[in-house]
């Protein structure tokens, strides 16, 4: 979403990454969220490729992306970011007590129970893509992987999002399966493939994409 002239929410995020990462980095959740909900925000950017100065660290303890400062709480981690979001609008979180906390366990589930599992899919795949160890322990990992999408795509159902309307939760599985997409391994839980494609299918999540994608074709690297 184009930034007002006075933006109150501010948000971190790189300049640039490589190819493999475009449309992956963190920040698009946020991005996401607030596109929901019709919220214009502004960015910091960082160079990924540099430290995080002790100035940033206190923003983010970690040096990560994103961070998030609206001029009344400065938060980091993005699912804690997306439960702060979801408590002022019910289009991203429900009012309805049981519904809001069945919403947390979800995107809980996606951080703690998912995506661990799909990162070590993307560890080996892409950093550690020359090592015969890595091409050794793959077969293991994905085995665990696919236990995980199975589980899943049982919970998940014939609804349309997991908890049965759109949610927060929402917005961080459909980003954390998204790890996968250098793979075919999702196209073997046809209920999650298609879960994704909705939620990619969202405008709020082409503006977010597109968001991201354009500052990092605005800071593409000059080839020597």
């Amino acid at each position: 979403m184009p930034a007002s002239s006075e933006p109150n929410i501010r948000i971190s995020a790189f300049r640039w990454v490589p190819d493999f990462a475009q449309g992956m980095v963190r920040d698009i959740r946020i991005r996401w969220a607030l596109e929901e909900i019709d919220r214009p925000y502004d960015t910091s950017l960082l160079d990924a490729m540099q430290p995080r100065d002790a100035e940033y660290r206190q923003w983010q303890p970690f040096g990560q992306v994103p961070a998030f400062d609206d001029g009344n709480v400065i938060l980091f981690e993005s699912g804690a970011i997306l439960l702060y979001l979801g408590e002022q609008d019910e289009r991203l979180l429900p009012n309805d007590s049981r519904e809001r906390w069945n919403s947390t366990a979800w995107l809980i589930a996606a951080l703690n129970s998912v995506e661990p599992t799909l990162s070590t899919i993307v560890s080996y795949d892409i950093f550690h893509a020359d090592k015969d160890w890595a091409k050794a322990a793959r077969p293991a990992a994905v085995e665990l992987a696919e236990a995980r999408l199975q589980s899943l795509s049982d919970a998940l159902g014939d609804k349309d999002w997991l908890t049965g309307r759109f949610t927060i939760a929402d917005i961080m599985m459909v980003t954390v399966l998204r790890n996968l997409r250098h793979t075919d391994i999702l196209a073997g839980f046809p209920r999650l493939a298609a879960y994704q494609q909705r939620g990619e299918q969202r405008p709020a999540f082409q503006r977010a994409l597109k968001a991201q994608t354009e500052t990092f074709a605005g800071h593409q690297p000059q080839m020597a």
